[in-house]
């Protein structure tokens, strides 16, 4: 491995429901993406890059701990997919995210943005390893919306555990949150910091500033994509103004697959958002790093967002935690184009829920679950990224080994499909008395009492 210097400087960017074929970098001719495929140009772009849920809260959970979502009990939420305004569930206050092992070697530590992880004060961003916190806690089609939810309580804008305005204006969100970064980024110049920039788009609804939708070719969706990438643009000026720019490194990427029926795609692969195929987990991933990750590259070797963990921990001259099992593993082999370096996985699980679908191990992937059914289906991701061709009964050999791979994961985190509940799952958080950070009050003066989109997603 290279000589590379201990702490640097981590940005990490994470999209709502960006799909593997909305940037130009990843073939649409729908968005335009110049920043970003000006970022891949000058760093590595990922081909097989994988997040541990097909939906935002395990799949969330899951980065940030280094683990998946059934080991951290983020299968599901009181029977939900994912996290609603006032559950009594949320992320382990005993869990050690990547911000809380960063912030233990020295990092300054922010997330802006999207959180999804849990809203009572015991699962919030301040309680996991960042020093402050300026977002919505969950997505953006949790608040007051005509036609569909005007039922939920006001959507929060919290500042740290406070609430600083109900019922922003989304329009304008992204904006602030560019504000609030390089605010950020400013303050901590001279110190290594962790910086995770979560973005609202391009989750339903699909508000964006005017200047984006009047010049978007791709409707209100390519207007949120075309915004994320001056997002990108932004920040990358900035590092390079405060003379950061070769001390940090930069990751985007997104949280899952994207829905495909509102302007998104998923480019060739199969399936979207809320599946196991690979349109609903395999998403962009983007990292730059100039002198350190090779300008130009691509990485076709099997990854995750559970390696950022361990990744940034050594990065930063730790280890991630030993007290407990961290799925992730270092890829720094793979970033810095290292001869010969291969996936360190040897296999990669898919959960629907607390079901266990499917596993990849190497170009294979076997799918054995959808939905209530077995399924018996294999595929060469290599030869065949689209999953069309069902290679089951022609690889016996190969078919045996991965049945042992699942047989292995159920053992170890469980599969509600099987009736096993697994030897290595840790609990959720859990609280009395739950609330709701906002309350609807007919008096008070909204910028918007209800938000006009009749999009939820």
């Amino acid at each position: 491995m290279p000589d590379v210097p201990l702490r640097p400087n981590i940005l990490l960017i994470n999209c709502d429901d960006l799909g593997y074929g909305d940037l130009g970098c990843y073939g649409s001719t729908a968005n335009r993406t110049p920043n970003l495929d000006r970022m891949a140009a000058e760093g590595m772009r990922l081909t097989d890059f994988t997040m541990a849920s097909p939906v935002c809260s395990p799949s969330r959970g899951a980065m940030m701990t280094g683990c998946y979502p059934r080991r951290i009990g983020f299968a599901t939420f009181e029977g939900r997919w994912v996290l609603f305004p006032g559950q009594c569930v949320g992320l382990n206050p005993a869990e050690k995210t990547v911000a809380a092992v960063l912030r233990e070697q020295g990092y300054a530590t922010m997330i802006v943005g999207k959180w999804h992880c849990g809203d009572q004060p015991e699962f919030l961003p301040t309680r996991h390893g960042f020093d402050h916190y300026f977002g919505i806690p969950y997505s953006n089609d949790m608040g007051r919306q005509a036609g569909h939810r005007a039922e939920y309580p006001p959507l929060p804008l919290l500042r740290d555990e406070t609430v600083a305005q109900e019922q922003p204006d989304q329009a304008a969100l992204t904006e602030r949150y560019v504000d609030e970064c390089v605010r950020f980024l400013r303050a901590n110049r001279s110190q290594p910091f962790f910086l995770y920039l979560a973005h609202m788009h391009v989750h339903l609804p699909l508000y964006a500033a005017e200047r984006f939708m009047k010049q978007s070719g791709n409707g209100r969706y390519g207007a949120c994509v075309e915004a994320v990438d001056w997002a990108a643009g932004v920040l990358f000026h900035e590092l390079r103004q405060l003379g950061l720019d070769r001390r940090t490194v930069v990751i985007f990427t997104s949280d899952n697959g994207s829905r495909g029926d509102n302007g998104g795609s998923n480019g060739p692969l199969r399936g979207r958002k809320g599946t196991t195929w690979e349109g609903g987990q395999r998403v962009p991933c983007i990292v730059r790093w100039p002198g350190r990750v090779p300008a130009g590259a691509v990485c076709r070797e099997v990854t995750t967002s559970m390696d950022f963990l361990p990744t940034f921990a050594a990065l930063a001259g730790t280890r991630p935690p030993t007290d407990r099992i961290i799925d992730g593993k270092d890829i720094r082999p793979l970033l810095f184009g290292e001869p010969n370096a291969a996936s360190p996985h040897d296999a990669l699980y898919y959960y629907f829920k607390d079901q266990l679908d499917a596993v990849r191990s190497g170009r294979w992937k076997l799918h054995v679950r959808k939905g209530d059914q077995d399924v018996r289906e294999l595929y060469d991701l290599e030869a065949d990224i689209g999953e069309t061709a069902n290679l089951y009964d022609r690889n016996p050999d190969v078919v045996t080994r991965l049945e042992g791979l699942l047989q292995r994961c159920r053992e170890d985190i469980g599969d509600s499909a099987a009736g096993m509940e697994g030897a290595n799952c840790r609990p959720i958080g859990r609280v009395e008395n739950p609330d709701t950070l906002t309350h609807y009050d007919p008096d008070h003066p909204y910028m918007y009492a209800l938000y006009d989109l009749d999009q939820v997603g």
